[in-house]
């Protein structure tokens, strides 16, 4: 007789992955204003020669912002790089080890970490009002700054969802 996952275990990783789901959905929606700000841009570029000042800084930070935001989209939806070389001739139980052992190991300690490191970078940024000094626009830098330490956060979030199933897996030999 086959193993039926608990019920709470089933229930966290659903609630965790339609949190992923849906932050990830929202922040593809930054590709709308980073879509037009370069077309704005390159429009008044070429047809009118009038380049902007702005779209240079506007597109570095909501790219960014984009690219960081949706990490935890990406981790449960398995887009992130892995070595799928070995990892795909294995069993689901030595997936299930090899991952939980890395993500208690590996990912979670270096994620605290970013987690901290961009934290303090993030929140003296909004303290100072920082601005960037290489743009004479000058655009504020702290909601950029702290896509990384909200980065941090939902990918630690998705990370317990994706540990739990690796655990169940390296248990069990069956994904959840």
């Amino acid at each position: 007789m086959e193993r039926q996952p608990p019920a709470a275990l089933v229930k966290t990783t659903r609630i965790i992955d339609t949190f992923s789901e849906w932050t990830g959905r929202g922040f593809a929606w930054l590709i709308l204003p980073l879509v037009a700000g370069l077309s704005y841009e390159v429009i008044a570029r070429y047809l009118f020669d009038a380049p902007t000042i702005w779209a240079y800084d506007v597109g570095y930070m909501l790219y960014g912002g984009h690219f960081m935001l949706g990490a935890g989209y990406t981790l449960m939806k398995k887009g992130h790089i892995r070595t799928d070389f070995f990892y795909e001739r294995w069993s689901p139980r030595r997936q299930g080890t090899v991952d939980a052992f890395c993500y208690l190991f590996l990912f979670f300690p270096g994620l605290l970490f970013f987690l901290f490191a961009s934290w303090d970078n993030a929140y003296h940024s909004f303290r100072i009002g920082e601005a960037s000094e290489a743009s004479p626009w000058r655009p504020i830098l702290w909601p950029f700054k702290m896509a990384m330490p909200v980065a941090a956060v939902l990918l630690i979030i998705q990370g317990v969802s994706e540990f739990l199933k690796s655990v169940w897996a390296a248990r069990t030999g069956r994904w959840l």
